[in-house]
């Protein structure tokens, strides 16, 4: 399919679309609504992302994702950048306080994520469905306090606050309890959605399904605000489409959300032995990243092939009967790290981080880039060492063995030695064999191998 006819797609088929891949968990109105007003014309739908710091992890490219599946299918995407919720921090899933953020630094994490938006969404103009980008501080900014009392928060019913989980586990916490800033950031967050309603002409909210009481809210301060503002208004006339039933005369406002991402193993998504996976080379390098895909579990490849790349039904399909039948073949977590890591980083860091992961199951090493080989030993123990102990005969890799743990002895090295299980910069190594300056990589590095999965990177100078 190509992009001109996806773009032709209808609001029920990215319904549809979203459904197959398991993207629903829950929807406000029906879908045979949202279905027979698609062709009103392209919708936009926005999605809010937290500035919490200069990346994004993985648990938020679902909502990139998403948005991107919008646009894909003809409609409009919205991103809305919280620089100013983020000064007061969302309480859902949080059992304490957030520590607060300086206007400073969450105008900074702002200004740092947008590279992720442009690498995911299509903000060209020559675009007829272009991406938007807006950051919430501009609207909330203005808004002062007892315009905000009085305009805003005579619509909220505290009763009604303090059902919500986020809050209502908080107040059942002594030791934590919640402040009235995070309190009242529910409060915020509906009213970005009225003000896209009002003045971006969004129609639809989607968020995790964590945010459905967030975006409930606003759902429902857009009918509360709408209906108030209707009340004071004098018509002297009837106006077009006034004797329509209200679900077919106004489109909206919509909310979707989107499951929480699971795997089977039950531990957390987007989390590994080394920390948190962010969306940015310069905390998670495009290798680093691919490793993250491939070592996707069988039993989890076909589901985040759905809910990360854009391949179609009957390619994941194929796939997940390739695994079924070979598991050890790994067709479905190869081709999930090539599309997830071209998707981000681009198809040359999608080539580089497949070359390197070839290359380190081989030990065949020596053609790599050095920043290449740097990302992809970057785990493994490393030290520094004198340049000068390589001239003239070199240093025996057995004595180089025991230097860097990789051996207990020099018995124990002459064995691992003898069984050809020892190699440096991709050469196996034998018994009589030094390391010498004309073996080192890149004029200083030296990759000593044990087995498959034992390494030391030294570094001569």
């Amino acid at each position: 399919m190509t992009v001109a006819e996806k773009n032709q797609r209808t609001l029920d088929e990215f319904i549809a679309e979203l459904d197959w891949r398991g993207l629903i968990h829950q929807t406000t109105g029906k879908k045979e609504l949202l279905a027979r007003i698609a062709n009103d014309g392209p919708w936009r739908a926005y999605v809010g992302f937290d500035p919490t710091a200069p990346s994004l992890t993985i648990g938020n490219l679902m909502g990139i994702m998403t948005l991107r599946r919008f646009q894909e299918a003809g409609h409009q995407p919205v991103v809305v950048m919280g620089g100013g919720t983020g000064l007061i921090g969302d309480p859902s899933g949080k059992s304490a306080e957030r520590q607060l953020l300086t206007r400073e630094a969450v105008e900074a994490n702002v200004s740092a994520q947008q590279r992720i938006f442009d690498a995911l969404i299509d903000f060209s103009k020559s675009r007829p469905n272009q991406g938007q980008l807006h950051n919430n501080v501009d609207w909330l900014g203005t808004l002062s306090y007892l315009d905000a009392l009085r305009d805003i928060g005579k619509y909220f019913s505290v009763n009604a606050m303090i059902q919500r989980d986020s809050v209502r586990d908080r107040l059942h916490n002594r030791d934590q309890g919640i402040s009235y800033t995070e309190f009242s950031y529910m409060i915020l967050q509906s009213y970005d959605y009225y003000h896209l309603w009002k003045h971006e002409g969004v129609r639809l909210q989607m968020g995790g399904s964590d945010q459905w009481g967030n975006i409930v809210s606003g759902i429902d301060l857009i009918q509360r605000m709408e209906a108030g503002a209707a009340r004071h208004q004098e018509r002297a006339t009837p106006g077009p489409g006034d004797d329509m039933p209200t679900d077919e005369r106004d489109p909206g406002p919509f909310g979707l959300t989107w499951p929480l991402v699971t795997k089977s193993d039950g531990t957390k998504f987007g989390k590994t032995e080394s920390g948190a996976i962010w969306l940015t080379a310069d905390r998670t390098s495009p290798y680093e990243y691919y490793q993250f895909w491939l070592n996707t579990p069988d039993a989890d490849a076909g589901k985040f092939l759905r809910y990360f790349t854009l391949l179609e039904r009957e390619e994941i399909e194929s796939l997940e009967r390739q695994t079924a039948e070979n598991p050890a073949g790994r067709e479905a977590q190869r081709r999930l790290a090539r599309e997830a890591t071209t998707l981000l980083h681009g198809k040359t860091e999608a080539d580089h981080a497949e070359s390197a992961a070839k290359a380190l199951f081989s030990g065949e090493i020596g053609h790599l880039p050095e920043a290449t080989l740097r990302q992809v030993l970057a785990n493994v123990p490393a030290s520094k060492r004198p340049a000068d102990r390589l001239a003239g005969d070199g240093v025996k890799v057995l004595d180089l063995l025991v230097e860097t743990g990789l051996a207990s002895s020099k018995r124990e090295a002459r064995e691992f030695l003898a069984t050809g299980s020892v190699s440096f910069n991709g050469k196996k190594a034998s018994a009589d064999d030094a390391v010498k300056s004309s073996d080192l990589l890149h004029g200083r590095l030296i990759a000593l191998r044990r087995g498959k999965k034992n390494w030391h990177l030294t570094e001569w100078e």
